[in-house]
């Protein structure tokens, strides 16, 4: 296990995410990645994005 992955972990509710149907992404973000996971499922691993990755990905949702 790498030390980011066994790192304190503060995790909070996506500003993408809504209220409507339950649906919940967080998000946490550490020095080198971004995690993200479904928070009506934590049994399930988070997938882990660069932080570059992730800025590209918001900045694409955002035109939408």
């Amino acid at each position: 296990m790498n030390s980011e992955a066994s790192a304190e972990t503060t995790w909070f509710k996506s500003s993408y995410s809504t209220n409507e149907g339950g649906a919940c992404v967080e998000v946490a973000v550490t020095e080198q990645s971004v995690r993200i996971r479904d928070s009506k499922d934590l049994t399930r691993p988070a997938l882990t994005v660069g932080r570059d990755g992730w800025t590209r990905f918001i900045r694409h949702v955002g035109r939408g």
